[in-house]
């Protein structure tokens, strides 16, 4: 099930109170993404972070279009619910027998993709 975000508010720091179309919400803190380098980088300039919307048709939480997150991260980090199947990283056992976190291709999310290299960043942000 997509949990499409309808209601962001700015609380405080980088912590943002998400709405979604179930009516459940909750507070999601960012500021893990800080580490995370890349277009997270932007996340840093709090008068960017706190320029975020709702964009309606994906239901996504946007920072000008440029950056969003997948709706179903934010319902997981706002509800303490579990991520969908579909986007937990498949478990890979490596050539001693342990085992390494891994991604099969992209992840696919309505008709977006991100690059493998882009899902591992952000799947780490996950755990």
């Amino acid at each position: 099930m997509i949990h499409d975000v309808v209601k962001a508010e700015y609380i405080d720091a980088h912590r943002i109170r998400v709405t979604f179309h179930d009516g459940k919400d909750g507070i999601v803190d960012f500021s893990s993404y800080l580490g995370v380098g890349g277009v997270f980088d932007r996340f840093r300039d709090m008068e960017f972070f706190t320029s975020f919307s709702v964009d309606p048709e994906l239901g996504v939480l946007t920072w000008g279009g440029e950056i969003d997150i997948a709706p179903e991260t934010l319902y997981s980090k706002a509800t303490g619910e579990p991520l969908p199947d579909w986007m937990v990283a498949e478990e890979l056992k490596d050539e001693t027998g342990g085992y390494r976190s891994g991604t099969a291709g992209t992840l696919q999310r309505r008709s977006r993709r991100l690059p493998k290299e882009e899902l591992q960043t952000w799947i780490k942000t996950l755990l």
